[in-house]
């Protein structure tokens, strides 16, 4: 009976650990204030009240979250739309699970491509030649820019587009290195401060768009074997967002200390509009224009790649 009893007690200590386990997410996202959704639900315990252990981990490239989403380095990640759709177009199962951010006037007005000193770019031929760095290829902020550049008469394939993760940006321009980035803010306004440049063109206002720009993502086998954290994860999300959106304040703080930037740089702009609601079909304009860019080489099918 007593070893009837131990064992009973091992197993169910088992399964409770397992259960914790099970209840431990990890979210990557870039330093960025996109996921700030996620940042105010871990600092405000809103994940914890929804019985998740959730940890943010800093991405520099967002390129790269896919792989780490397949790998299981973190279970949920925060790609722009244009790196998630180009992992499925490659054949990674991925699965959107709730909205993070959306294009506005006010997130539209904090991007922009940053030249340095001493290069002079007038008008979007004036990129033509130039080394644009983008932190990310094929990510958010590089595939709007080419966007910008077509309908501007610009073949994007004259410019000569490289990786620069957000945090090296101005010691890359600094260096010669590259002539412009494709960056945001808080990071535009560190830079103009260090005097190493000016905003050459606010590209993103100019397309005027209201798509997603990142959303949380998982591996659909993840997603289809835990839709109880996904539930409560969603749940989370949601609560949270509604912070983001209507206090300036715990949303900064939130953002400054998951990107290690400084509060006063993250204040001076407001944080992009969190939408935990998504649709596939407010994917369909991104997939047109990345087809444009030949970006995409199948039909995505976007009643699949939005979770139920």
């Amino acid at each position: 009976m007593k070893a009837w009893l131990g064992v009973a007690v091992g197993l169910a200590a088992a399964l409770a650990a397992g259960a914790a386990a099970a209840d431990k997410i990890q979210v990557g996202c870039t330093p960025t204030n996109d996921c700030a959704s996620a940042m105010v639900a871990v600092d405000e315990g809103i994940f914890k009240k929804h019985g998740l252990d959730v940890e943010m981990m800093l991405i520099a490239l967002n390129s790269t979250i896919p792989a780490a989403i397949l790998s299981d380095s973190i279970q949920i990640g925060g790609p722009t739309a244009t790196v998630f759709l180009q992992a499925v177009d490659g054949g990674l199962d991925l699965v959107a699970i709730a909205g993070a951010s959306t294009m506005t006037k006010a997130s539209s007005d904090a991007v922009g491509a940053f030249v340095r000193n001493g290069v002079e770019i007038a008008q979007p031929k004036d990129f033509v030649g130039k080394k644009v760095g983008a932190p990310g290829l094929g990510a958010f902020l590089h595939v709007l820019f080419r966007k910008w550049l077509i309908d501007k008469g610009v073949d994007p394939k004259s410019v000569n587009f490289v990786e620069v993760t957000f945090p090296t940006m101005n010691d890359v321009l600094k260096s010669g290195t590259v002539d412009a980035v494709l960056t945001a803010e808080p990071f535009i306004a560190r830079m103009t401060a260090a005097g190493t440049g000016t905003v050459a063109a606010r590209y993103a206002s100019d397309l005027a768009r209201t798509e997603p720009i990142i959303f949380y993502a998982a591996s659909r086998d993840w997603a289809e074997k835990h839709p109880d954290l996904v539930k409560r994860f969603r749940e989370a999300i949601t609560e949270a967002a509604a912070i983001v959106n209507a206090d300036r304040d715990k949303a900064s703080a939130s953002i400054a200390k998951f990107t290690r930037q400084p509060l006063e740089l993250i204040k001076m702009v407001p944080p992009n509009r969190s939408e935990p609601a998504l649709t596939g079909g407010q994917l369909a304009w991104w997939i047109e224009v990345m087809k444009q860019q030949n970006m995409l080489q199948t039909d995505i099918d976007l009643d699949r790649i939005v979770l139920k």
